[in-house]
């Protein structure tokens, strides 16, 4: 599969449209007009309305000028989009100012540029405008004028209280734009990995266009292959009474006719319908699915050994059948282990020990290797969408890519155990415990799941212990 591009916020991305921050602008410019006047108006408080006015109507000046210069859909610059929302919150700050600075109860409002900052600039950027939110709330706990109130009683809170009031701006503030920044982040991996999985069906759709022309051509060609088998079995009779004709030739007629049966048997094979398939292809034992999944991954300077053979019964009961599990070849199962393969091979110092154990009730693949094995900190959170252990520059051992390679996107063991999973399997991760170390990926089917029905006449199957 060749690699696909992260969907995630570079140093230099925005996902902040023009036309999202002009809305939210509005929202603000008309409850900042409304509370002002119902300050003023309703409740009859003195507060110096011009200024007030001044200010809100250099913001929405601000988002007349941002709607006539830019389109609707276009993506503001994280530069350009900082200094927007840097001066929402200089003019929210020169508000709180007149208004009574942190004693006014709308100083939390100072979390909302840092927080839509958090869910569409890069990290500095929001780094950025957090720290001038909490210069600002800083300078408002001394700096500001009184809070409007009846006359001609003065409201002033002690200066703890409002540094209670600082404390939990700032705390809402770094709560808000962490989580915010999180739920985004796992947005656009999911997105990413959404967009991975359908580039993955269009292949497979491709290939099954090209099962589609394979049987066209497969019923076009059989009509003239079988006019060639036709007249090469006249030409057959007609050597074999002609005395004159030179024993080649009656050679290459044989050969001709036997090439054009050959043909015709392929084309039957590429027109046989999926329920015509050859049982001995559908079906293969256990240990051959495990040879299959890893023979791509021998290497040179790792070992791969594979045992196989029944386990003993519940509780230490023999088993009264050790016939080895034979399942239906799937694409997706022979792909997620040989995956999970590939990843042991590529960690691994020496050896791979991939060992296959069943009985009536399950079947399990165990592939061991003795390299670092899984950190406890991603142990839980390995298997989803771009997470992964894969350091830059890690070995790869597969095929044309042997060498060295960058950082890995983590998408490989997330596709691998959801097709395991698919199938019936449970997947279960381990380290080994002292004094070996190394990773332990454990692979368990329901037997029944696993299991093909055994074919009449059938023996049991040899218990092969072998090495790649």
């Amino acid at each position: 599969m060749a690699p696909i591009e992260l969907n995630s916020l570079g140093p230099h991305d925005s996902r902040l449209r023009m036309q999202t921050i002009v809305r939210l602008r509005w929202f603000g410019v008309l409850g900042q007009l409304g509370t002002v006047l119902f300050v003023y108006w309703g409740l009859g408080y003195d507060l110096p309305l011009g200024w007030c006015l001044l200010l809100i109507a250099l913001s929405a000046w601000l988002n007349v000028g941002l709607r006539v210069v830019f389109p609707a859909r276009h993506r503001l610059s994280p530069t350009f989009a900082t200094a927007v929302l840097a001066c929402d919150i200089l003019t929210l700050a020169a508000l709180l100012y007149l208004t009574g600075g942190l004693e006014n109860p709308f100083a939390l409002l100072f979390i909302a540029p840092v927080t839509v900052s958090a869910a569409t600039l890069p990290v500095r950027n929001t780094i950025a405008l957090g720290a001038l939110a909490m210069a600002a709330a800083s300078m408002l706990v001394a700096y500001h004028m009184p809070l409007p109130w009846y006359p001609p009683t003065m409201f002033a809170l002690p200066w703890i209280y409002k540094a209670g009031v600082w404390a939990a701006i700032v705390a809402g503030m770094l709560f808000l734009a962490l989580y915010t920044a999180r739920l985004s982040r796992e947005a656009r991996l999911m997105t990413a990995a959404l967009a991975a999985s359908e580039l993955v069906l269009a292949r497979e759709q491709r290939l099954h266009a090209l099962d589609g022309l394979a049987a066209a051509a497969a019923h076009e060609l059989g009509t003239p292959l079988a006019t060639i088998a036709l007249v090469t079995k006249e030409l057959e009779r007609e050597a074999a009474s002609a005395s004159s004709m030179a024993p080649h030739v009656a050679e290459d007629i044989a050969l001709l006719r036997t090439q054009a049966e050959r043909c015709r048997e392929i084309l039957r094979k590429l027109t046989r319908s999926p329920g015509e398939q050859d049982p001995h292809h559908v079906s293969l034992p256990l240990t051959q699915l495990i040879q299959e999944a890893a023979q791509p991954y021998k290497s040179a300077a790792i070992r791969i050994e594979i045992t196989a053979q029944p386990s003993t019964g519940r509780n230490g009961s023999t088993l009264t059948d050790r016939r080895e599990p034979i399942g239906e070849r799937r694409p997706g199962v022979i792909f997620g282990l040989g995956n999970i393969i590939e990843n042991a091979v590529d960690f691994a110092r020496e050896l791979v020990e991939v060992s296959a154990l069943w009985d009536e009730a399950e079947v399990s693949i165990t592939i061991a290797d003795d390299g670092p094995g899984f950190s406890p900190e991603i142990m839980d959170t390995l298997g989803d969408p771009y997470i992964t252990t894969r350091p830059a520059g890690l070995r790869s051992s597969s095929g044309a890519q042997a060498g060295r390679v960058g950082a890995g996107l983590g998408l490989g063991y997330f596709i691998a155990k959801t097709l395991l999973e698919r199938s019936g399997a449970q997947v279960t991760l381990a380290n080994r415990t002292a004094p070996a170390k190394g990773a332990v990926v454990r692979i368990t089917w329901p037997r029944s799941a696993f299991d093909l029905p055994p074919r009449l006449g059938s023996d049991p199957a040899p218990i092969p212990i072998a090495s790649i």
